[in-house]
């Protein structure tokens, strides 16, 4: 794939802006973003390879756009911080309340257990996708995505109030 095909990019923005919203949690940073990751695929296109999946790679580049965002915020609220500065049936109650106490817990979990669960539940991609685009191995996919479905289902059952993460050295 050597030519930058215009109908699969616009075919992709609602699924980019859709994983960053999932992240941002907000439809202006998301739409912001998504222009970012663009204006970056776009420039390094060139040095593409062409035996990656297009979806994957501008997948990557909106992920690493993102923790790189989430970063630069945090380096720079600590150098302010001394300063001061459905048409056939319709849901039941039970239904709606279900699924809203699933988003609330989505929500909950950590930015990086969002991804992997935007990335594998909704857009479908393959564990080996998901392994490229965060760069780590498929193992550790497989795992950290264990772990994410079991916070949120710890979250949405009211079992845990925050989830734990387990930092390794």
């Amino acid at each position: 794939m050597n030519e930058l095909d215009d109908q699969q990019l616009r075919e992709l923005l609602p699924r980019l802006r859709r994983f960053a919203l999932s992240l941002t949690r907000e439809a202006a940073s998301a739409d912001d973003l998504v222009q970012a990751t663009l204006e970056k695929a776009l420039s390094a296109w060139g040095g593409k390879r062409g035996d990656g999946d297009l979806r994957a790679w501008l997948f990557a580049i909106l992920y690493r756009l993102f923790v790189d965002g989430q970063r630069r915020a945090r380096r720079y609220a600590r150098i302010l911080a001394p300063f001061g500065g459905g048409e056939e049936r319709s849901p039941s109650a039970e239904d709606i309340v279900s699924a809203r106490s699933t988003l609330e817990a989505f929500e909950r979990l950590p930015a990086e257990q969002r991804a992997l669960l935007t990335l594998v539940s909704v857009e479908g991609l393959s564990y080996r996708e998901v392994g490229e685009a965060l760069q780590i191995p498929i193992g550790t996919v497989m795992s950290r995505l264990s772990r994410a479905r079991q916070a949120l289902r710890a979250l949405s059952e009211g079992s845990s109030g925050a989830p734990s993460l387990r930092v390794l050295k």
